[in-house]
């Protein structure tokens, strides 16, 4: 069983739960996923199953699309609903939407980010999360993260009762961002405490929510020998790479590692990037610029070789 899975992660789990659990409904050791969701957070979750284990790298580094909710007035332990109240300032007069939008459009671009206590980030080979549960302090390291658009979705709403003002928003972000962070830096810059009062990620490596199964749908596929008519093809992974169709020759050459000249492929200028590819179709490896010699391709990934 080989592909890519698109799989819609409950909360209340973590992604190594949905992992083990799908290794007894599909009977097979070699399954990983392809980026990390917080167990409180429901969610598009890539699963790479057989030669799709090879491709989770390239599932991971892709973007990724959140939709949640920013809430002002009180801030957390854990930068989200689950944890405890660190700060509480009465939200009575309501921020307008022009200042919010504006603090919203200064997370746009390459922004540094200092990670959450409670995350799985290692500092000193222990992560920050076990520090922050033995309520020791640890120097967090700034990380950069990618943001391409961070939008108000929802007209902000002011509760005087708990005295907190909260609207929607929509990221779409690059890997390693920590979207708890971007909202309460939001709050940091409106001068008050935040917190993500709600997150689900709709897509992921090119998956979307519309296309996802839970569990319990995938263990039904399974039962009912349907299972890989939900796979995708390990393609998914690598389609907006560059692709390159080789003839039978070629073929026999990627299959067993041979270097190529820009000449073969075709090619004037050396691409900046990872190259896909194809034989009949099918991606066969993924080549790079040769190190020491420029003019050559070398392998960096064989995905097929049979």
């Amino acid at each position: 069983m080989d592909g890519i899975l698109p799989l819609w992660k409950e909360s209340g789990m973590t992604s190594h739960d949905c992992v083990f659990k799908l290794r007894k409904i599909l009977h097979t050791k070699k399954i990983g996923h392809g980026g990390t969701l917080d167990p409180d957070v429901s969610g598009v979750l890539p699963i790479c199953i057989g030669k799709g284990t090879k491709v989770i790298e390239y599932m991971v580094d892709s973007g990724k699309t959140y939709e949640g909710e920013i809430t002002l007035g009180i801030s957390t332990t854990t930068e989200d609903a689950s944890g405890d109240v660190v700060e509480q300032k009465s939200i009575t007069t309501p921020f307008p939407v022009e200042k919010i939008d504006w603090a919203m459009e200064q997370m746009l671009g390459e922004i540094t980010q200092i990670p959450p206590m409670y995350s799985a980030v290692k500092v000193n080979g222990r992560r920050l999360y076990d520090y922050a549960r033995n309520g020791e302090e640890v120097e967090r390291p700034k990380r950069t993260a990618l943001i391409h658009s961070f939008e108000r979705t929802s007209t902000p709403q002011l509760d005087k009762e708990k005295g907190t003002q909260s609207w929607r928003f929509k990221v779409v972000c690059g890997k390693g961002t920590y979207v708890r962070t971007l909202s309460v830096d939001t709050g940091t810059l409106l001068g008050v405490p935040a917190h993500m009062s709600e997150l689900v990620r709709t897509a992921s490596g090119g998956l979307r929510q519309d296309q996802c199964l839970t569990l319990a749908e995938v263990a039904e596929k399974m039962e009912a020998g349907e299972i890989n008519q939900v796979l995708l093809p390990i393609e998914t992974a690598v389609k907006d790479f560059p692709a390159f169709y080789l003839t039978d020759e070629q073929y026999n050459k990627v299959r067993n590692g041979v270097f190529l000249t820009m000449k073969e492929l075709g090619i004037t200028d050396m691409p900046a990037e990872l190259i896909a590819l194809y034989h009949h179709d099918l991606v066969v490896s993924l080549y790079k610029q040769h190190e020491e010699k420029s003019h050559l391709l070398k392998p960096s990934k064989v995905l097929r070789n049979n």
